[in-house]
């Protein structure tokens, strides 16, 4: 008997097992048109206009394995970063395999964020000009090319250095800081560092202030209490001493709140950004990219949700990195502005 059982399992053994193919579903073919934006967040045309520029990344070069059509890629990387869902739940969905799920996200994102340089650009010569009188208009804040802040993009532990990934909430993040115009457009982002950084920090070690710092950009930046005061970025008065003071803080909160409200519109759009992104640490700066490039595809193509967000409150911090010149050019210019 045991001879038998043995011999049966090595003709099991032998037999090729035939490998399964579940069906693949195009939902742009079964779906309405609103249940489509409603789960990928792009109208049809949008996704169809995104695939054209990024389809030679995700077309395999063999038919071996049967790889996934780059619609389905780009479907099944949309609804991960619409839904932030488990890869088996989105695999379910669109009749791919779980690995299969993990390796069109992470060659789809990879494809996205080659889009970079094309749609996260900060304003220069004539669309500075214009920038700066669309800021002005909010709160007669003059000169202003961008407001600034960092948020918290939550993920899972990461095994190494675990410790560095805790912001100051008490959950794993990184820090990413972002500036964006009058208009919820991101002009630049920085997504590398753990979210323990302050933002001072980055800041200070990015490229952007470099730049500001050799007198290539013409404006100011707006900040909050956390960032440092520089003559080329205007943060508020935690203690006003006169009128013009008050003035310039009113202002500036005015102004400078559309960063959070650009953060709130961004993070509704791809909730991936605010429930914990389900990737290994390394890949969530590539994840956050791609999903600010896909933010501002969506403004140039006119595909865009409601703007409409909630004006957060946050108490001004204590000041950090303190820079006399700073102070002098901030308490000049109220002076000068909001006399």
């Amino acid at each position: 008997m045991a001879d038998f059982v043995r011999r049966l399992e090595r003709l099991r053994r032998r037999q090729r097992v035939e490998r399964v193919i579940p069906g693949r579903i195009n939902p742009l073919e079964v779906l309405s048109r609103s249940e489509i934006r409603q789960r990928y967040r792009f109208h049809p045309k949008s996704i169809v206009f995104l695939l054209g520029m990024i389809f030679n990344a995700l077309e395999s070069p063999t038919f071996r394995s049967s790889p996934l059509p780059p619609m389905i890629s780009l479907l099944v990387t949309l609804q991960f970063f619409a839904s932030g869902a488990h890869y088996l739940v989105i695999g379910d969905i669109h009749g791919v395999s779980k690995s299969s799920v993990s390796r069109a996200v992470r060659r789809t994102t990879a494809a996205i964020c080659s889009l970079r340089d094309r749609y996260i650009k900060f304003p220069r010569n004539d669309a500075a000009r214009a920038i700066h009188k669309e800021f002005y208009n909010i709160a007669r804040f003059p000169k202003v090319i961008g407001v600034i802040d960092g948020t918290q993009i939550k993920i899972k532990g990461p095994k190494e250095n675990e410790t560095d990934f805790v912001n100051r909430k008490g959950y794993h993040s990184i820090n990413v800081q972002m500036v964006c115009d009058a208009r919820f457009r991101i002009t630049n982002m920085v997504a590398k560092w753990p979210g323990s950084v302050h933002d001072s920090r980055i800041f200070r070690e990015s490229e952007l202030c470099r730049k500001f710092e050799n007198g290539e950009i013409n404006g100011l930046l707006l900040g909050d209490s956390g960032h440092p005061c520089r003559p080329y970025l205007m943060t508020p008065y935690l203690n006003t001493q006169t009128a013009a003071q008050e003035r310039y803080n009113i202002a500036l909160t005015k102004t400078r709140v559309l960063i959070e409200q650009t953060f709130g519109v961004l993070k509704r759009r791809f909730p991936c950004l605010s429930y914990g992104l389900r990737t290994e640490t390394t890949s969530a700066p590539q994840v956050t990219v791609a999903c600010v490039v896909l933010h501002n595809f969506g403004m140039d193509r006119g595909d865009i949700l409601e703007r409409t967000v909630d004006e957060p409150f946050e108490p001004l911090e204590a000041e950090v990195d303190i820079n006399q010149a700073g102070v002098r050019c901030r308490d000049v210019f109220a002076a000068t502005h909001f006399a």
